[in-house]
């Protein structure tokens, strides 16, 4: 299978951008988008619709759309090496993700 990269979905935890985007690194690919959580989600959910549908024009949604260009214009697809379970411990570790 041909990946063009990660997107990542952050859970808001320190050091979460920079410890995917060294992840992908390691993986030999990248990180298309990084999309950060923010609680218009909770709201979309909560009114069983989805962002763009909720408030079209509020951040999130703007995200969303930007994570949908940087899909469709991506170009850099890549078969991504697998890491060894020691090498993903101390790379979370490496950015406080891991104890």
């Amino acid at each position: 299978m041909r990946l063009g990269g990660l997107i990542c979905n952050s859970r808001k935890v320190d050091n979460e951008k920079e410890m995917i985007q060294e992840f992908a690194k390691r993986l030999g690919t990248q990180m298309i988008h990084f999309v950060p959580r923010d609680n218009d989600v909770q709201r979309a959910e909560i009114n069983r619709k989805t962002v763009i549908e909720w408030n079209p024009k509020c951040g999130q949604a703007d995200e969303y759309r930007k994570l949908a260009t940087a899909i469709d214009g991506n170009n850099l697809f890549v078969v991504p090496k697998p890491l060894k379970i020691p090498e993903l411990e101390s790379l979370l570790m490496e950015y406080g993700l891991f104890n």
